[in-house]
């Protein structure tokens, strides 16, 4: 099988998870910095076998787009053309930071950790990945 990427797409930093091959585990693969983020994505589907590419949505409490839509949307689209084989789908991702704060805390991880904004992105990406996975099941 291959793999599923999932992507935490924000303003300055991205988190970016990734599943086994056989889709049963989702990990957290890195953290980039987003105006490298679609270069790493190429030479990652390059190298890895990757079928689908999950982007979370970012959507308000009411249901509505949130700000970022407007960044995340050309972003999308730009990826839909760079990989025409790949299936790319919007995932939701309201509670995802929250969530990643949660499992911090819930781990242990110490204060200093807890403030690398970049783990909580990675962690961020873990869920969305996580929640994807669910769905489909």
């Amino acid at each position: 099988m291959s793999r599923i990427l999932a992507i935490d797409y924000g303003l300055k930093r991205t988190g970016i998870a990734v599943t086994d091959t056989l889709q049963m585990i989702a990990n957290g693969l890195t953290t980039v910095d987003t105006k490298d983020l679609e270069t790493f994505i190429t030479d990652y589907v390059s190298k890895e076998d990757v079928s689908t590419i999950v982007v979370g949505k970012p959507t308000q409490m009411n249901g509505e787009n949130s700000e970022n839509m407007k960044r995340i949307e050309p972003f999308f689209n730009r990826l839909k053309k760079l990989f025409p084989t790949k299936e790319i789908v919007y995932y939701d991702e309201r509670f995802t930071s929250v969530l990643a704060h949660q499992a911090m805390l819930q781990s242990g991880i110490g204060k200093k950790a807890r403030q690398n904004k970049g783990l909580v992105d990675k962690i961020s990406a873990t869920i969305i990945l996580e929640d994807y996975m669910q769905s489909r099941i």
